[in-house]
């Protein structure tokens, strides 16, 4: 966590503006609600600082800007773009930086509403990030194999989370399931991560944007093709894999099984909101349990 010295405040952001980027220091600065590895100030319209508050945090900005800016021209929804990096010092000992606004309501607070529109907005989006990674793409510890290599995980978060009640079953077949699918037999190719309802933005009903690519890294594409599930409403997984077309069987029982792993991890979140972060993540709860039943009642696809 942030330093307990050290409070992120409106007037520590224009303090460090004024003494690092001046010529955006007459902007409105205003929090914004959420975030968790970073909190996030809205500058302007157009653009966000973010300031990390946990201890990875920084390297996690760093990705961004290092791949953001190779991967973005190609993708077809609004991604946050670096506009300026903040040096450590002495007034905040870590770096910061200035990425571009994605316009939207964030998923987890509101609905979607054109299900048709938004599955092809997210296989068009996929499909186009989906490529195969180069060798000095980023790994990441926790994610990114065959699910058969988080069973342990994914018995402590079913152990973990309250009253699955009449789900559980089905929750506990589609993880044996994915476990059972073939591996991804092709390159690594780049994946965001970590799809959820706060990593998404939403404008008119449809999915309208991108954000949070700390998570990113180069490996099964079926880690994002669980958002069919975890992002869409019931029933567009269907539409979804028809438009993006290039999933076989086995990654998409992959896909559901990780579907499965999220929701659980989602529904942990809500019930231990705040995990020592502020505000909490109240709405994290019912969009994995919304998540769960998509993916047991979901076996058409």
């Amino acid at each position: 966590m942030t330093e307990p010295q050290i409070e992120i405040t409106a007037d520590l952001v224009r303090d460090l503006l004024q003494e690092q980027h001046p010529d955006l220091a007459g902007l409105t600065v205003r929090e914004v609600a959420g975030g968790w590895g970073n909190q996030m100030w809205r500058l302007g319209d157009d653009l966000a600082v973010r300031m990390p508050r946990t201890e990875g945090a920084p390297d996690l900005l760093r990705k961004e800007c290092r791949w953001l800016p190779v991967l973005a021209p190609r993708l077809p929804l609004p991604v946050p773009a670096p506009v300026r990096a903040g040096e450590p010092s002495a007034r905040f000992p870590k770096p910061w930086t200035v990425m571009t606004w994605v316009h939207g309501e964030p998923l987890d607070r509101t609905v979607i509403s054109r299900a048709e529109h938004a599955a092809d907005a997210l296989a068009g989006f996929l499909k186009a990030l989906h490529v195969e990674a180069p060798g000095d793409a980023p790994a990441i510890a926790d994610r990114g194999a065959h699910p058969g290599k988080y069973t342990d995980g994914f018995d402590y978060f079913f152990r973990a989370v309250d009253d699955l009640g009449a789900l559980a079953d089905g929750v506990r077949a589609v993880w044996e399931d994915a476990v059972a699918a073939p591996a991804w037999q092709g390159p690594p190719v780049w994946v965001h991560g970590d799809l959820h309802p706060a990593n998404v933005v939403v404008v008119d009903g449809t999915l309208a944007g991108v954000i949070d690519f700390g998570d990113l890294f180069a490996g099964d594409p079926a880690w994002d093709l669980a958002a069919a599930w975890v992002l869409l409403p019931e029933g567009a997984a269907a539409r979804f894999f028809a438009a993006y077309g290039d999933a076989d069987e086995a990654a998409v029982r992959r896909a559901r099984g990780l579907a499965a792993l999220k929701g659980l991890f989602l529904m942990l979140m809500g019930q231990n909101g705040d995990r020592g972060l502020p505000g909490g993540k109240p709405a994290w709860g019912p969009a994995g349990r919304a998540a769960l039943q998509r993916v047991v009642r979901d076996g058409s696809v």
